[in-house]
């Protein structure tokens, strides 16, 4: 039985306009002769032969990838929360948790503490059992006071005034306040809680789309809708006023997020971000980032596209030449047909660690659970 899920006036409004009438669920795809549940088998069987006996999947790259692994197999996977498999994950999880913040990133070398947090809050919160409930409340307040500005005395005038990046000090990104507004959604955030209206005025900046709410140097060098991951920071590398090319990703995140801290779909901020996705619209690329065979972050992609989709509550997605996608199945066809032999999925580019078949299955897991579970 699919979630059901109350959407924001935001939201709703933006499914009307991106979609003529909701039909049915989109049944799974078939690719390759395998259909989406042999897939997800699959997948299952090879995360299974490839978790590590501390019930970690490649820590030594970063401790945030056994998360995204977990929450996929907890939402995409059907492994039940009591799952050896699953218990293990969690246990690592657990002593993650740090007493004093209320991160669940304890420890000195762990340096990604937001994003960390942020992506164990979620696989917490996956596992549908109340008794991780105070850790994952402890985490929420833990990311909610490293956003900038919130009490670190940033004010509007920094350029990373509402955004999230890595962790505390690091400079804000599209990425680390996109995994920090999804983990706070998850948990109940009100809508006029203080962390969105300055989340708002971050996101603004990161499209290339100048007006009265973001007059940064870059806003009008492109000024297209799309989003960009970071901008050049005062005094580093790089001419604030040069193009910052956005691209499929960065802009699905940024719609994404203007849906969280409720933006409407009349706002010209939506509407531009929009009809960029329904220019590009693409499940074979991450559109902007194609080099060689446009691999460059693709599961990184096709999740955050999902989600920012079912964000929308929209069943189809019309693209620009007026053509209507059936996204679930359309993402759940390109990732079915994409699976490895050996049940994972991977990429040939290093890129954003996409070369790890543990990380890219997580996402594709995810991706995936997103399709079946249409908002309603």
């Amino acid at each position: 039985m699919p979630i059901v899920r109350k959407l924001t006036p935001g939201a709703a409004a933006l499914a009307v306009a991106l979609s003529l009438a909701a039909p049915a669920a989109a049944q799974p795809g078939k690719g390759k002769g395998k259909t989406a549940d042999e897939a997800i088998a699959a997948a299952v069987t090879y995360l299974k032969g490839a978790q590590a006996e501390d019930g970690t999947w490649s820590k030594a790259a970063n401790p945030g990838v056994t998360a995204i692994v977990l929450t996929g197999l907890l939402k995409g996977g059907k492994v039940p929360a009591d799952d050896p498999m699953v218990a293990k994950a969690v246990k690592f999880i657990e002593a993650m948790a740090d007493e004093k913040t209320g991160s669940l990133a304890a420890g000195d070398k762990v340096f990604h503490k937001n994003y960390v947090t942020a992506v164990n809050l979620t696989a917490l919160k996956a596992t549908g059992q109340a008794k991780y409930d105070p850790l994952v409340a402890k985490a929420a307040a833990y990311l909610k006071s490293i956003q900038a500005g919130a009490t670190d005395g940033k004010t509007p005038d920094d350029q990373n005034f509402g955004g999230f990046g890595y962790g505390p000090g690091f400079r804000a990104d599209m990425s680390n306040t996109g995994f920090a507004l999804d983990a706070l959604a998850l948990v109940g955030t009100p809508a006029d809680d203080p962390v969105y209206k300055r989340a708002v005025v971050f996101v603004s900046r990161m499209q290339n789309l100048k007006s009265e709410v973001n007059a940064m140097p870059w806003a009008g060098a492109v000024n297209d809708g799309s989003f960009f991951y970071v901008a050049p920071q005062p005094g580093g590398k790089g001419n604030p006023a040069d193009p910052l090319p956005g691209y499929g990703s960065m802009t699905a995140s940024g719609l994404k997020c203007f849906i969280r801290v409720g933006v409407g779909k009349d706002d010209p901020r939506v509407k531009k971000a929009t009809e960029w996705l329904a220019k590009n619209y693409s499940v074979d690329v991450n559109p902007g980032r194609q080099p060689g065979a446009g691999g460059q972050g693709y599961y990184y992609y096709m999740l955050t596209l999902a989600k920012c989709l079912d964000a929308t509550g929209a069943a189809e997605f019309v693209d620009a030449a007026g053509t209507k996608h059936d996204w679930r199945t359309e993402i759940t066809r390109a990732l079915v047909n994409r699976q490895k032999r050996d049940g994972s999925w991977g990429n040939d580019f290093p890129t954003w660690m996409e070369s790890d078949p543990n990380l890219c299955t997580g996402y594709a897991l995810q991706a995936l659970a997103v399709c079946r579970t249409p908002a309603k």
